[in-house]
């Protein structure tokens, strides 16, 4: 049945978690099923009990308090950030371990590849065969045209092509990767500058003609352009390795029952 879900009693300390609260909470919780959303709502809820059990045992009182946004804080949670920031303390990363980090990844540290594209579109959905059929056989027409005249790529954009690049003819601009659909760009980044794609590339959107305009290269990023986003990075790092510990810790002293915190990592509170 797709509601018998193993859903024990939650407590922490003695404290019961209502099965309502974790309902609730399931919202911040997508999971690929939902056994897996509930134990992780039921998780979180029982460390964040567990945190304000253990500010309330080291007397944590807070005044008004906001994010790091400027909104106010409840004061659940504003006993728990100043719980977190009296016992989980991470030093500030120093320059020679960014300089460390940098040496040991510099692939890392590129700036992206940027291929010009030039493209002309014939639109046709791929679940009709037909029409998809006829896009290419006219992206065909059309490649063999530019290949006995390279000048007439433009003039074929902008009677042809049927997306809004053909008012520049055809030119969609310097493209990264990531930017467009998987088989454009893998058609695009394979070819020299100034080639043009002797096939017709298929996508979603129909069929197109490609060529490559100018081509810049990834260049290595100098050290001081990436310092400070290292320091954040090694910083987070080490606060999340501490943030487990702290809790890992915690759990061991408090009596858990219907879930476990054992192996708790990061920050789980909401």
């Amino acid at each position: 049945m797709a509601d018998a879900i193993d859903r024990a009693v939650v407590r922490v300390g003695g404290k019961e978690i209502p099965a309502s609260a974790i309902a609730a909470e399931l919202q911040n919780h997508p999971a690929a099923n939902a056994e897996e959303a509930w134990h992780e709502a039921a998780k979180a809820l029982a460390i964040r009990e567990m945190l304000l059990a253990e500010a309330h045992r080291q007397e944590i009182i807070t005044e008004d308090c906001s994010d790091a946004e400027g909104r106010k804080l409840l004061d659940d949670d504003a006993r728990i950030d100043a719980l977190l920031a009296k016992n989980v303390i991470v030093p500030s990363a120093t320059s020679e371990e960014a300089q460390r980090f940098y040496d040991n990844h510099t692939e890392r540290f590129c700036s992206e590849v940027l291929v010009e594209a030039e493209h002309i579109l014939f639109s046709a959905s791929p679940d009709d065969s037909f029409n998809y059929s006829l896009a290419v056989g006219d992206a065909r027409m059309a490649i063999r045209e530019i290949e006995a005249d390279p000048s007439c790529f433009a003039r074929l954009a902008k009677t042809r092509s049927a997306c809004p690049s053909k008012e520049q003819g055809g030119n969609l601009g310097q493209i990264g990767k990531g930017q467009t659909v998987a088989e454009f760009e893998d058609a695009l980044f394979a070819l020299a500058e100034g080639e043009l794609c002797g096939e017709p590339v298929k996508s979603p959107f129909g069929v197109h003609v490609i060529r490559a305009g100018r081509r810049a290269e990834g260049k290595q990023l100098p050290f001081e352009m990436v310092e400070q986003s290292i320091c954040n990075y090694l910083e987070e790092a080490s606060y999340r390795r501490a943030m487990a510990q702290y809790l890992a810790i915690l759990a061991s002293e408090t009596e858990i029952e219907g879930v476990d915190l054992a192996a708790a990592q990061g920050p789980l509170v909401q």
